[in-house]
């Protein structure tokens, strides 16, 4: 399985980005997607969680800014930004867990990351 990070860039402070990180290869379901940043010099934290059913989780420090989803048809979750901040700028990863058979044991994958920059 390989997954393609995108979405990324430079924004504004107010601004919107939506990151999507694809799933190839042998799947047959995503069950649930965590999304984590860092920024230079820190930690990474994370910021997101969604499961296919549909809930979601989100970081206070982004809450009421983030949507995230499952596209179980198209292999390719999302994480949708609004209102983006300067303090927001660092490269975000998702971390997709997925089975590859019908029935068979969910393992984890990481994205390669997207650069996500604020500022005016």
């Amino acid at each position: 399985v390989q997954l393609q990070a995108s979405g990324g860039g430079l924004v504004q402070p107010g601004g919107s980005l939506k990151l999507s990180c694809a799933a190839s290869g042998r799947i047959s379901s995503i069950s649930a997607t965590e999304w984590y940043r860092q920024a230079p010099g820190q930690q990474r934290e994370w910021v997101a969680a969604v499961v296919s059913g549909g809930a979601t989780n989100y970081a206070d420090s982004m809450k009421g800014r983030l949507t995230a989803s499952i596209d179980n048809g198209a292999n390719t979750v999302y994480l949708q930004m609004n209102s983006l901040k300067p303090e927001d700028t660092a490269v975000y990863y998702c971390n997709i867990h997925l089975r590859a058979v019908a029935g068979g044991r969910v393992r984890d994958y990481w994205g390669q990351g997207t650069q996500v920059t604020v500022s005016s």
